[in-house]
């Protein structure tokens, strides 16, 4: 219980410390590693940040993100509007291939649909629409199909981890089976898992990663 609460107090000083995020409107509870973070914040964009600044502190093995978006009426963009917006947005973004990509907007939700080449050219549409006024929440059915099949993703993976400090690649285990990459073994921190996930996404023909990776 005691290593609960200083887990909670340390993520809570984490929150407060980020002038992007208003955290007196973010509860904080942690159990055995597991912190969740619950409220209300004005934007998707404080969403995410709160999420990605409670995953950096240290001994946080997974972070369950409770958090609503709570757009005032007064102020709530209509549909038409992020649509138009979302559009100009991802077509100013060259790494977005818009022609592949199309999405809808419903109550402040938008939704991808489509296909990409990349993993990094799906996230950075997601990127740039979650950096929207008046969105809720992003959903995403658009399909990573890319040009080359996944060829000797194992060795590439092991080399690109092999590169990236302070991951040590000798305790990740990565096997492949045709584009699907599964990734397992033992990390110190929740970031640190998270940084192997994305390596693992930066591979050609990568179009799955299973991250069974165990946060000691």
């Amino acid at each position: 219980m005691r290593e609960d609460h200083k887990l909670q107090a340390a993520v809570q000083s984490r929150l407060d410390f980020d002038p992007a995020i208003n955290s007196s409107r973010i509860g904080v509870g942690a159990r055995e590693g597991i912190v969740t973070i619950s409220g209300h914040v004005p934007s998707l964009l404080e969403r995410s940040s709160a999420e990605r600044a409670a995953g950096q502190v240290k001994g946080v093995k997974a972070v369950i993100n409770e958090l609503l978006v709570d757009l005032a009426g007064e102020n709530r963009t209509s549909d038409e509007q992020i649509a138009e917006r979302a559009y100009a947005r991802l077509a100013s973004n060259v790494s977005v291939p818009l022609d592949r990509l199309h999405f809808a907007v419903k109550d402040g939700t938008i939704t991808l649909h489509g296909d990409v080449d990349w993993h990094f050219q799906l996230q950075a549409a997601i990127d740039d629409l979650r950096a929207l006024e008046g969105v809720r929440e992003i959903r995403s059915d658009a399909q990573i199909r890319p040009p080359i099949q996944a060829e000797k993703v194992h060795e590439k993976i092991k080399r690109a981890l092999a590169d990236i400090a302070p991951l040590d690649a000798e305790r990740i285990r990565v096997t492949a089976e045709g584009s699907k990459v599964t990734l397992a073994g033992e990390v110190t921190s929740w970031h640190e898992k998270g940084l192997a996930e994305s390596t693992a996404w930066c591979v050609p023909g990568v179009t799955q990663v299973d991250n069974r990776i165990t946060v000691l």
